[in-house]
């Protein structure tokens, strides 16, 4: 029976060692799955960050590209009305050199028609004081008017 109780002693204690490494290997299996559980943890709360800092950057460039247009617009409003106004002062500055020219015109043809009324009058005086004169200055350039008109 020696045997036998060494075969059982032997038998109890590898029991024990099964059950030593199954208790070891569940240990080890929980901290595999708790390592495994806070790296999926980790993952998700790196994928959740990923995501939130992809969603600042389209904010961000949204709000960024919001504000490129805005000062566009703006910048666009600022050239159309300095445009505007420019165009009012050229077109003002045309009006007032349009208004100096007519006037110049009129005091020119004022002066024109004084000058035809004067030399109205002298040729007038002319010809009363020496009609003979007058009429045949009048027969020559009729005489040579007609000859210039005959040849064309």
């Amino acid at each position: 029976m020696a045997h036998n109780t060494d075969a059982e002693d032997l038998k109890n204690e590898a029991r024990k060692a099964a059950d030593d490494v199954g208790r070891e290997a569940r240990k080890a299996a929980d901290d595999v799955g708790r390592h495994a559980r806070r790296a999926v943890d980790d993952a998700s709360e790196a994928a959740e960050n990923a995501l939130q800092r992809g969603a600042e950057f389209v904010d961000t460039a949204r709000e960024r590209g919001a504000e490129f247009i805005d000062n566009a617009r703006r910048k666009g409003q600022e050239y159309a009305d300095d445009l505007r106004h420019r165009g009012h002062d050229y077109a003002e500055q045309a009006r007032d050199e349009a208004r100096r020219l007519y006037r110049e015109g009129e005091r020119r043809a004022g002066e024109a028609v004084a000058y035809a009324e004067d030399y109205y009058d002298d040729v007038s005086g002319m010809v009363r004081r020496n009609p003979g004169q007058a009429l045949g200055i009048a027969a020559g350039v009729g005489f040579l008017l007609g000859l210039i008109i005959a040849r064309r």
